[in-house]
């Protein structure tokens, strides 16, 4: 099985060679046949892939230690699940993955694509092959996952102990599919550059690969977010990791392409603004791959230190973002600008959106790479961490969030921002309230927390003033304002659901961070403490054994201000046996949409040990607005006005059939 998943490897590099020539020779000399070789090459390129991975998943599954990979990330004693999912818990398996998930987005346009011109498709499948070329070639001489190792050791090294979780089972792969599903964006824009047409059709076809890819980068963004928070014991949801910062760069541009293409589709408009965006979410998912393969950082998430890898990424990451960006210096002059339209208009709204997200970005992008290249440079060594940022990327989000509810209810071309502001008094009120009541009667309270509590509250409201205004309300009567409401696009719920999820997730965040309660002290059993009005006692210690671990289990009990028990926790410290690693397993109580998180140190001498006790309110919306997120992106791809030109094609064949037998 192995050697079959290793020549399976072969075979989808030999097609994506074959993919990324035929076609795109046959668009330029307008040869229909060799186009149409695009399509199948695709699929069976899919297919040889996905019966790459099935060979690897399955050496794991058999704890087929004769497999350098199986050998070094797992052990017999792992439960299954642990084992499947350690087939993406290193560098070699997860980037089987990532080409995986390249040709899945392939074969879906080889699928679904039957719409598009067929020069385009031609030309979008073969830029997909250049990019898949490129990372089967890499795995194949620098990481290839099915080297053999004789003679076969009788148990493996396990997997590295803080990966053992669920979340490795989501997060990778939700990330991947937002982080290689902008390659479909990027291949349409190379496409469309190699071939000179660029219009709102174009922009149609984008957007929902688009929405796709940000639908699932959002999630792994989310879950990532979660599992640092339960898994790694520190509690907090955010750290300004270089590597989280390189997830959330292709978002933050993937957010303005979205907003971008929008624009695009309704008024041709902004034609260079989507081009470059789709080219530079892309590019930043190809620097987030480089960041965490090349061994240039160390964090939990970076699985490789050879340097040779780092060089092999380096000249792909040049190559495409080089080459891309060539391409459309050489096509900039045949470039128009698209419609025209005021300052004030949904247009000027969404791309004043655009220039606080790029340059977000750009702050993201400096405060993660200044430190790498002030050590190539000089050598020196400095951190950059979570008060850069701070002050940097907030400053440009606040007045961003400010503006968003304002952009879906101006007019195309044209608007008037008073109107606007006239339809959104009632939001504006209630978040006045919200920061009112948040610095003036809720403990701990600050500006800075009133501030958030009202941004919080101004999107969420803002969103349902949007669906509100758009149904009449305020204009019709109830029935007709009922039907206009079920009768609104998808899209329209989408993106009130997006910003919702938004409005949600600042919430959370503003709950969290400003009025958390923290308790760290040395406890013995039967000890208790006060945290945010609950008592919190220690009932002692309970040793525990586990497939691959051995571990001391403490045991919590939480109760209300009046004594009665609310309910019981329990916190771990882990030693996996075959590493000989040791980790924290935090103790989780969700309240509400609040949580107390205990993490519990070392066992001392004297039989007591030190309890780190967190009391984070509202914590659970940040994840729950993440999710909100998703569900708009996953309305709006419902909107039947994305399944572009299935109507049409039926209708001008019934239009033909009519005319011949007339």
């Amino acid at each position: 099985m192995v050697e079959i998943g290793h020549f399976a490897l072969v075979l989808a590099f030999v097609l994506a060679l074959v993919q990324m020539s035929l076609p795109m020779i046959g668009a330029r000399i307008r040869n229909e046949r060799m186009m149409a070789v695009a399509a199948p090459v695709a699929l069976t390129g899919f297919a040889m892939t996905a019966l790459s991975f099935v060979a690897l998943a399955s050496a794991y599954a058999r704890s087929d230690f004769s497999v350098l990979s199986v050998w070094e990330n797992s052990h017999s004693l792992q439960p299954l699940l642990y084992k499947i999912t350690g087939t993406w818990g290193n560098h070699e398996g997860s980037m089987l993955l990532w080409v995986l998930i390249l040709t899945f987005f392939g074969a879906l346009v080889a699928l679904f694509g039957n719409n598009l011109p067929p020069t385009l498709k031609a030309n979008v499948l073969a830029v997909q092959g250049w990019i898949g070329a490129a990372f089967f070639l890499f795995i194949l001489t620098t990481s290839n996952p099915f080297t053999r190792i004789s003679p076969a050791p009788i148990e493996g090294r396990d997997l590295n102990p803080i990966l053992q979780d669920i979340g490795l089972a989501v997060h990778p792969p939700l990330l991947y599919l937002g982080y290689v599903g902008f390659s479909i964006c990027f291949a349409f824009s190379v496409a469309a550059l190699i071939e000179g047409r660029i219009d709102a059709s174009w922009a149609r076809w984008v957007r929902p690969w688009t929405l796709l890819a940000w639908m699932f980068l959002t999630g792994g963004i989310a879950m990532g977010s979660y599992w640092a928070y339960y898994e790694l014991g520190w509690g907090g949801f955010w750290f300004w990791d270089p590597v989280e910062n390189a997830s959330f760069m292709p978002w933050l541009a993937g957010t303005a392409l979205l907003h971008s293409a929008i624009v695009m589709e309704k008024r041709s408009a902004l034609k260079i603004w989507t081009l470059l965006l789709s080219i530079l979410t892309f590019s930043l998912s190809l620097l987030g791959t480089f960041l965490v393969r090349s061994g240039v950082l160390t964090s939990v998430h970076a699985f490789a230190t050879d340097p040779t890898r780092g060089v092999f990424i380096l000249a792909i990451l040049t190559f495409f973002i080089g080459g891309s960006l060539a391409l459309f210096a050489l096509r900039a002059s045949t470039l128009s600008a698209g419609g025209l339209f005021q300052p004030i208009s949904r247009e000027g709204a969404l791309v004043l959106n655009n220039l606080f997200l790029t340059t977000a970005t750009a702050t993201v992008l400096v405060g993660t790479l200044y430190p790498l290249a002030l050590e190539a440079i000089s050598g020196d060594k400095i951190s950059v961490g979570p008060p850069f940022f701070n002050l940097t990327f907030a400053p440009l989000m606040v007045p961003l969030l400010l503006l968003v509810p304002f952009g879906p209810l101006l007019a195309w071309k044209r608007g008037d921002v008073l109107a606007a502001g006239q339809r959104l008094m009632t939001a504006f009120a209630i978040a006045l309230v919200a920061a009112l009541v948040t610095g003036l009667f809720i403990d701990g309270g600050s500006v800075l927390a009133a501030i958030g509590s009202g941004i919080a509250f101004w999107l969420i409201c803002g969103a349902l003033t949007d669906l509100a205004v758009k149904s009449g309300a305020g204009s019709a009567a109830p029935d007709v304002m009922v039907r206009r409401f079920l009768g609104l696009p998808r899209s329209v719920f989408g993106t009130a659901l997006a910003h919702m999820g938004l409005g949600v997730t600042v919430l959370g965040m503003v709950g969290t961070l400003n009025f958390g309660a923290e308790r760290i002290l040395t406890m013995h059993s039967g000890q208790s403490v006060e945290i945010a009005g609950r008592t919190l006692t220690f009932d002692g210690l309970v040793p525990g054994r586990g497939p691959n671990y051995t571990e001391l289990r403490g045991h919590f009990s939480l109760a209300d201000a009046k004594g009665r028990e609310i309910g019981e926790l329990w916190s771990a410290k882990r030693l996996y046996q075959a590493r000989q690693t040791t980790t924290t397993e935090a103790g989780i109580m969700t309240v509400g949409f609040s949580q107390l998180y205990v993490s519990m140190g070392d066992e001392a001498k004297d039989g007591s040990v030190v309890v780190r006790a967190w009391w984070k309110p509202l914590v659970t919306l940040i994840w729950l607005g993440g999710l909100v997120m998703m569900a708009g992106a996953a309305m709006s791809l419902l909107d039947r006005r994305l399944r572009v030109g299935a109507p049409a094609r039926r209708k001008r064949a019934a239009t033909a059939k009519a005319a011949g037998q007339a």
